[in-house]
């Protein structure tokens, strides 16, 4: 039991542990598109990072090793001046291949949400060309009272 118990604590320690593995400056601007259309983006190339996915006889937590990957692959995508990734495939023994592209104004995602009813947004399209909103008086913005 006492052997068991000092093989334990390693572990539990180590398992709380990301190896020293941060976001470089830049990367906080590339974004990671986990399934959506890139058809709009130019590719840049692949980049296929590692981190340790076990220490010893232990395995480290799946969700860790993910992040780490991630992290790496915005630091390396950073570097190559690529705004976007995309996974190629699922993580194996701690290796993960990753496409890097360069969208610009094309960032794809989800569909932006419905503009409010009652918005300036959700008017129909008139032929005229836009206007700019009309300024209110003394900058406030008032907004309508709950169920009125």
């Amino acid at each position: 039991m006492r052997k068991t118990l000092l093989l334990l604590v390693p572990a539990v320690l180590l398992g709380g542990c990301t190896w020293g593995i941060n976001p470089d400056p830049g990367s906080n601007n590339v974004r990671t598109v986990w399934s959506g259309d890139v058809s709009g983006c130019r590719d840049l190339g692949k980049i296929t990072v590692s981190v340790m996915d076990h220490v010893g006889p232990f395995d480290r937590n799946d969700i860790k090793v993910r992040d780490e990957l991630q992290v790496q692959a915005r630091n390396s995508a950073a570097s190559m001046h690529a705004d976007t990734i995309k996974p190629l495939a699922d993580p194996v023994d701690g290796s993960q291949p990753w496409e890097a592209y360069y969208c610009g104004n094309h960032m794809p995602g989800p569909p932006p949400p419905p503009p409010i009813q009652g918005s300036p947004q959700a008017q129909p399209p008139s032929s005229q060309p836009p206007q700019p909103p009309a300024q209110q008086g003394g900058g406030f913005q008032t907004y309508p009272t709950k169920g009125g």
